[in-house]
């Protein structure tokens, strides 16, 4: 293997820890719409009155750690292709995982989703209606602020909306297992000793991960088809049409 090539699998592995450690602190921060809508609101606006340069600076390296972490795999992938036989594909195919084979594809989803997402919750581009939701409930001194908690109920409301995100979840869980593994074995982690506990750990922490964000779209439909009653109503507040 070159150096270039070796690099890139170094910016891989690097920016794949900063954006394992990234998804398993956001999926915390959603899982407080479970304790309430006070919880997730004080929350959400703590982190959005962060000091500029903190907050700012931190989306901005999330930002830079997204494209170099997908230039980086086009370009292996790409090098990859070029430098594998044909006659290699059959035999490849049989030692290498469903998700080893698509990591292109479901990391090509997983920027699309990315995109989708920030102007979904984020921007609130794609239903605008998302700036008028306010509330004094969770903010620090009594005045209004983003009604995060019923933001997201809205939003996954939404059928067609809720099924996306499960669906890009399992595909973020797949792509999880695969790349925490591997990204073990490109910083010299994963020896033949402790190769199945990191491949299972990797495993684990990808459905941990698939639970953790699918559970509110999947309670939120379910509350709405009357199949349980666990999350607090907002009345008419979270109607948002398509």
């Amino acid at each position: 293997m070159n150096q270039s090539s070796l690099l890139k699998k170094y910016l891989m592995a690097l920016t794949g820890i900063v954006l394992v450690g990234f998804v398993l602190v956001h999926m915390a921060g959603n899982l407080q719409v479970l304790i309430g809508r006070e919880a997730i609101n004080a929350y959400a606006y703590a982190l959005q009155n962060l000091p500029a340069p903190i907050l700012w600076g931190s989306r901005l390296f999330l930002l830079v750690c997204v494209l170099v972490h997908a230039v980086t795999a086009y370009q292996l992938i790409k090098e990859n292709r070029m430098a594998r036989p044909r006659a290699n594909e059959i035999e490849v195919t049989k030692r290498a995982g469903w998700a080893s084979l698509r990591m292109g594809l479901t990391g090509s989803l997983m920027l699309a989703f990315i995109v989708f997402h920030l102007l979904h919750f984020t921007i609130r581009a794609i239903f605008p209606e998302y700036n008028d939701m306010k509330t004094t409930v969770g903010s620090p001194d009594g005045s209004e602020i983003h009604d995060v908690y019923s933001m997201i109920l809205a939003g996954f409301q939404v059928d067609a909306i809720s099924i996306f995100y499960v669906i890009c979840m399992f595909l973020l869980c797949r792509h999880l297992a695969h790349g925490v593994s591997s990204m073990f074995q490109t910083l010299g982690f994963r020896s033949e000793r402790w190769r199945g506990k990191l491949d299972l750990a990797a495993f684990a922490y990808g459905w941990i991960i698939f639970a953790g964000f699918s559970i509110i779209p999947v309670l939120v439909i379910a509350q709405k088809y009357g199949l349980v009653n666990c999350l607090e109503t907002c009345g008419s507040s979270c109607s948002v049409n398509l």
